[in-house]
């Protein structure tokens, strides 16, 4: 008799409640979870956790059909708007149909490649000003340090402005309203967030900042807008439709700003934390991206046009992606009953596709534990299969600011690797923790040494 759904593990509702009750008694790894059932149970596995029905997702095809060729027939997951919404509110993140469409058309042209390269230079200028604080031999916490670069680097893009005096402050402030959002994403079975408990108090003050911050650079930006300004800011007050002429609602443009201003700093910082660390436990990939930069930069900064010069700088940063992708997954509910892999799916199931499991899977990377950046020599394209590789998402919602993060991250890594080389400075072992994000669990400090013959020397 066939079966009506995929094999997969069976949850304890019981015990799943009890570790949501009390995570310390009951620890939970959900990417060990993740990774258990992808390697148990095949292309597709099926489970229950109380009310919700998941299908996780683990071949390049069926995950095509769900991101690309049935696209239309999948909306953001339920649990992912609940969490993000009091924070990004109705913004790309959590949007669906002819609004999500509307905004994503209205806001593309900000992230052309042309945009993107002129912030290469507030890119680097950044990085430069965060090094004047390194000394040889120095501990520094690498995460905290990434956070705050990339924030500084998002908000002077995004807004023309600086925040270099509150990115300790906002940084705490993001800290706070992930922790809430997180709860909200993985609890099956959860408190309504009006209750007023501790956590849902300290997020709402945390918005309630963020917002204040965030309104003020708006209201900055616009009693400057007479004058040109190359900001994505700029650019959003100015996007019109080209049907309707119509601009975006002054909170549209707060919940974009925000989902902008969250997405565009963490996931980019926990990319190059968890590549500082990859670098720190294989020297011979760090010589070989040192001597590449010497090669090509021979000490000065970089610019948008060096990166095609940079190759091996690229490959590092794609590799540490596929072993810690910032959004280690992706989840999707069916809009009616669809088949995918021989099975109904029903609507208003959960359909996952775990991005930490898909690039461990031995089936498309050759030892995948392996910290390997030849994987991305060119040509890698036509040797890894299509869609098992999604560091960004993949299909009409893949991430719009991709080529931003990308681009980011290479000439942050090129302007600070050329200088500096980075070592563990415990022998605490380094353990993803899921925050939304793929954040190191207790933060990452690292020893700072100076290159012999950089300028830092």
């Amino acid at each position: 008799m066939r079966r009506r759904t995929p094999d997969g593990p069976k949850i304890n509702p019981l015990l799943a409640l009890a570790a949501q009750a009390f995570p310390r008694l009951l620890p939970f790894d959900p990417q060990a979870f993740y990774l258990h059932i992808a390697r148990t149970f095949g292309d597709l596995a099926y489970y229950s956790a109380g009310p919700l029905k998941v299908y996780q997702v683990n071949h390049p095809d069926l995950i095509r059909q769900v991101l690309v060729d049935r696209a239309d027939k999948f909306h953001k997951a339920r649990f992912i708007k609940r969490g993000f919404k009091p924070l990004a509110g109705h913004g790309l993140l959590t949007s669906d149909g002819d609004l999500w469409r509307q905004q994503r058309k209205l806001m593309q042209p900000a992230f052309h490649h042309k945009h993107v390269a002129s912030y290469a230079d507030v890119m680097v200028s950044h990085t430069a000003r965060m090094l004047e604080s390194f000394q040889d031999g120095q501990v520094r916490e690498i995460h905290t340090d990434m956070m705050k670069l990339t924030l500084g680097v998002v908000v002077k893009s995004l807004f023309g402005t600086d925040l270099t005096d509150d990115g300790d402050h906002v940084g705490q402030l993001m800290t706070t309203v992930l922790d809430a959002t997180n709860a909200r994403i993985i609890n099956a079975f959860q408190i309504p967030s009006w209750v007023p408990t501790w956590r849902h108090l300290r997020e709402r003050r945390a918005i309630r900042e963020l917002d204040a911050i965030l309104r003020r650079m708006i209201e900055a930006r616009r009693s400057s807008a007479s004058a040109p300004g190359g900001d994505l800011l700029s650019l959003l007050f100015a996007a019109r439709d080209e049907e309707s002429g119509a601009r975006m609602s002054e909170r549209q443009l707060r919940d974009e700003m925000m989902t902008l201003f969250l997405a565009g700093h963490e996931t980019t910082a926990n990319a190059l934390t968890w590549t500082w660390y990859l670098l720190s436990e294989h020297p011979e990939v760090d010589a070989k991206l040192a001597a590449e930069l010497e090669h090509t930069l021979s000490g000065r900064t970089p610019t948008a046009a060096d990166l095609a010069d940079l190759p091996y700088t690229e490959m590092v940063i794609r590799e540490a992606m596929r072993l810690y992708p910032p959004a280690p997954g992706v989840a999707r509910e069916p809009i009616e009953n669809i088949l995918l892999g021989g099975y109904e799916v029903p609507k208003g199931s959960l359909v996952t596709i775990i991005t930490y499991a898909l690039h461990r899977d031995p089936r498309f990377f050759d030892d995948p534990e392996r910290f390997d950046p030849e994987r991305f020599a060119p040509g890698w394209m036509e040797r890894i299969p299509r869609y098992a590789y999604l560091p960004f998402g993949g299909g009409p919602r893949v991430c719009i600011g991709n080529g931003f993060a990308l681009t980011e991250a290479r000439l942050i890594l090129a302007t600070m690797a050329q200088r500096y080389r980075c070592v563990l400075a415990s022998s605490r072992p380094i353990v993803p923790m899921q925050l939304v994000t793929l954040r190191p669990k207790h933060g990452l400090r690292m020893t700072v040494r100076a290159r012999a013959g950089g300028r830092a020397a």
